[in-house]
C-alpha cells in the first residue's frame, strides 16, 4: 500500500469520500488525511476561497480605510 492509497479523497460526482485514489483524478478532491475532511471536502474549498478574496482585496488595497 502507498501513501496515497493510505489518504481519503472526496468523489464529487458520487458526492462520498473514498480511501485511495479510486476515481478519475478530474473527478475527485484531495488527498486528505482523514475521513473526515474528505467529506468537509466543500466546506473547505469555500473557506479557503474566502480567506483567498479577502486577501486579494487586501493586496489590491481594498478594504482598508484610511
Amino acid at each position: 500500500m502507498t501513501d496515497n492509497d493510505k489518504q481519503w479523497y472526496f468523489n464529487t460526482v458520487k458526492g462520498k469520500a473514498e480511501l485511495g485514489p479510486i476515481s478519475p483524478i478530474d473527478q475527485r478532491m484531495g488527498p486528505y488525511k482523514t475521513k473526515e475532511d474528505a467529506e468537509h471536502a466543500w466546506d473547505i474549498v469555500v473557506d479557503r476561497n474566502a480567506k483567498w478574496e479577502e486577501q486579494d482585496r487586501q493586496w489590491n488595497g481594498e478594504g482598508y480605510r484610511r
